[in-house]
């Protein structure tokens, strides 16, 4: 199967945030807030899959030895820490 083409998370989360902004501002047509809705349904799922195959680099990044230790990511694990700190864990 082909894999998806690599998307700029961060630019596409920004284009998810302008959108739900216009919708809020309720200043678009209903044929405007459907293509709207729809460019940010596909963003998401965008958005989505990225962060999915960032979790999957970070178990394969988690390899100890020859044996995977396979660890969710704890986000409370990382509260309090500073930046270095984090970037080891």
């Amino acid at each position: 199967m082909a894999r998806a083409k690599k998307i700029d998370f961060e630019a596409s989360l920004a284009k998810l945030e302008e959108l739900v902004d216009q919708m809020e501002e309720g200043e678009l047509t209903l044929e405007e807030s459907l293509k709207a809705f729809e460019a940010g349904m596909k963003l998401t799922r965008d958005c989505q899959q990225a962060l999915k195959d960032a979790e999957q680099k970070v178990e394969v990044l988690m390899q100890q030895g020859a044996e995977l230790v396979s660890e969710p990511l704890d986000p409370e694990a990382l509260e309090g820490m500073s930046q270095d700190e984090a970037g080891e864990v």
